[in-house]
């Protein structure tokens, strides 16, 4: 379905150099924490950040009625990029944003001004297969990414066979104690900050259970994906990963030797989230790719 409102919000002067902000999946454009963006914006730039389609404030569908691919999520990114009167912009995509991102600046590249990927995997490489591989216990091909961290692998297994959560409270439970394994183990893990986060992304969720139509989204067309294209990046790129990313540990490294003159940028402590502790770090790596 092409047509499924998206929800926006943009920061900062019209005139100034625009950057989308494009959140991984199943996550609303909130995830980009406030004071990441405002140090942006105080930077200069023009600042958007939206939420995926069956996210957040976005719309949501009945996706056995009306059925979407990933390639519809991908052209969303062209739908605001439209909305807010760009015809390009600096893309910074985290973990499927980061992918969304590489695609759009294959496919588009006279949209792309530059592109940050943020605790991504290379486009192409089967990244969400070489996750439900490692979760189920299979063996990975030879040449395949590296696999998540056994903690990681661990929580996935038992959240796959746990029960649905009962209510607001557990499910909010459940989710900050994803948010917990997700953060990594190099920096100090604030619940209580989490808790605020994810009972805001609770409350403003039109729908919080059709994220999982992301799944299906994937599941629907599995060769979303092209092949061998990375080398077609034109946009200068930072690829930026945490010391201690959990989800997908050192495919950063890959991204950054397959575009060409792409930098690599580790950022010491960080997972898989975006916790106050490294903000002034990102924000500033963002200024500087961004400035032109």
């Amino acid at each position: 379905m092409q047509n499924t409102p998206i929800w926006s919000e943009e920061f900062g002067s019209r005139t100034d150099e625009p950057i989308l902000l494009i959140m991984g999946s199943m996550s609303q454009g909130i995830l980009w924490p406030d004071e990441f963006v405002g140090r942006l914006v105080a930077g200069g730039r023009r600042v958007i950040r939206y939420d995926h389609r069956d996210t957040g404030l976005s719309g949501t569908v009945d996706f056995a009625a009306e059925p979407y691919t990933w390639d519809d999520i991908k052209d969303d990114v062209y739908r605001v990029l439209d909305a807010h009167g760009l015809d390009s912009a600096h893309l910074v995509g985290h973990s499927a944003g980061g992918l969304l991102g590489q695609y759009v600046a294959v496919e588009r590249p006279e949209r792309v001004r530059s592109l940050t990927v943020i605790a991504s995997s290379p486009l192409g490489c089967g990244e969400g297969e070489v996750i439900m591989r490692a979760l189920t216990g299979r063996p990975q091909p030879e040449g395949s990414l590296p696999e998540p961290t056994p903690e990681f692998v661990a929580f996935y297994r038992e959240l796959m066979a746990a029960p649905p959560p009962a209510d607001r409270r557990a499910r909010i439970d459940s989710m900050i104690a994803e948010q917990r394994v997700l953060h990594g183990t190099g920096l100090p893990f604030d619940e209580d900050a989490a808790r605020r986060l994810q009972e805001r992304v609770y409350d403003r969720a039109r729908d919080l259970s059709a994220a999982a139509n992301h799944r299906l989204a994937a599941m629907a067309k599995p060769d979303f994906e092209p092949v061998g294209v990375l080398h077609q990046v034109k946009a200068p790129t930072l690829v930026i990963e945490g010391s201690h990313e959990p989800a997908k540990p050192g495919h950063g490294a890959i991204i950054a030797e397959r575009i060409p003159g792409a930098r690599l940028k580790i950022v010491a402590g960080m997972g898989h989230t975006l916790p106050p502790e490294v903000h002034e770090e990102l924000a500033a790596a963002v200024l500087a790719h961004t400035a032109g």
